[in-house]
């Protein structure tokens, strides 16, 4: 594990701590989990739920391969801290969640 990505993955925590208000470990346990979302979806499509603003969960399929949607239009859209952008593979459009809202990993 590189140094680089611990910064990340703390400075992360700390903004959904900011963003939340919920005890840091449970922000911190959430920022890992964005973390391994990040890192398997840029080698395949992975199976993950998050809680919609209208409190549903929803099962999404998405990616962050970029051979996936090479061709797609705002591919090159500015990021935002608190929200988790990818590629929905069934839509085959952009979408995002609140980072803090992850559910879980498939």
């Amino acid at each position: 594990m590189k140094k680089e990505n611990l910064r990340k993955i703390m400075l992360q925590a700390w903004q959904i701590f900011r963003a939340t208000g919920k005890h840091f470990s449970e922000c911190l346990k959430k920022a890992w989990l964005l973390f391994k979302l990040r890192v398997k979806m840029q080698t395949q499509i992975v199976e993950f739920y998050y809680q919609k603003l209208n409190n549903e969960t929803r099962q999404a399929f998405g990616t962050l391969k970029e051979s996936v949607f090479a061709n797609v239009k705002g591919a090159e859209r500015k990021s935002n801290e608190l929200t988790f952008c990818y590629f929905d593979t069934i839509k085959n459009e952009f979408r995002a969640f609140k980072t803090y809202n992850l559910v879980s990993i498939c």
